[in-house]
């Protein structure tokens, strides 16, 4: 199965009615553990399992597909021309919180500005933190694509092009698009720890990380706030096991649920 299918079907099945009989975790046996938590510069398939139940993008596929929907933008409106996109962004959007950092503020332009801004311009004090290999992005062709990003207002940002781009919107539905905080990042910057961001994530999505444990286990807790209503299992794990023969013993076992 194509892994990204996978861990939407992971993602998806927590959003989807589930009769009241059914477990409230769900194990995922994972093949190994991430290089970090973000998308922005990973480039294994375990790292991008890893990071989804996290994150938002501005648009997302259509579960199961490859139907772009909206995400943290409601919609959007493209000009004739082709080039020009303005994106109308979802209000009241929460953010996790951790220990170390508790938001004052809802999801905005700034992130989004931000988190283009930081695989686009290399000036931009994230953009050798963690990894300058923005690989994804790069293969994009966004560096050429983008002519210009700009936050119109707090809840609209206009992106125009160098040229037109058919494939524009469902890359921005790929992982390496997905949303960091800026505030995160800022408070981060400042205590001099700026890798925390990719370390510790705060995500708008539909699970924030409880626990990590290199080689073992990824714990995360369903979001109660989430914008797109709260999942329908408590608890998401990934037991990382990185031997195809142990993982099937353990789904056949009932220890873990789905596997790659």
């Amino acid at each position: 199965m194509d892994r990204s299918i996978l861990l939407a079907a992971v993602c998806a099945s927590t959003l989807v009615a589930a009769p009241a009989a059914s477990a409230k975790t769900l194990v995922f046996c994972s093949e190994g553990s991430p290089e970090n938590f973000y998308p922005g510069v990973n480039t294994t398939g375990t790292s991008f399992d890893a990071s989804e139940p996290v994150y938002n993008r501005i648009v997302e596929f259509e579960r199961g597909g490859t139907q772009v929907r909206p995400g943290l933008a409601e919609k959007w409106a493209i000009s004739e021309d082709g080039t020009g996109y303005i994106f109308y962004l979802r209000k009241g959007v929460k953010w996790h919180s951790s220990k170390s950092f508790k938001p004052t503020r809802d999801f905005n332009a700034d992130d989004v500005m931000f988190s283009i801004e930081r695989q686009w311009k290399e000036d931009n004090p994230y953009f050798k933190v963690t990894s300058t290999n923005h690989s994804y992005f790069g293969d994009m062709a966004m560096p050429k694509l983008l002519k210009s990003v700009e936050k119109v207002d707090d809840y609209t940002i206009k992106v125009t092009l160098n040229q037109p781009e058919a494939p524009f919107l469902a890359d921005l539905a790929m992982p390496f698009a997905s949303i960091q905080s800026k505030e995160y990042a800022d408070a981060m910057l400042k205590a001099g720890t700026p890798e925390k961001i990719d370390q510790d994530p705060i995500g708008t999505g539909p699970f924030y990380l409880v626990q990590y444990q290199k080689d073992a286990v990824i714990r995360y807790k369903a979001f109660p706030e989430f914008w797109g209503g709260k999942a329908k299992i408590d608890d998401l794990v990934y037991s990382i096991t990185p031997d195809a023969s142990v993982r099937w013993a353990k789904l056949q076992k009932g220890e873990c649920d789905v596997m790659p």
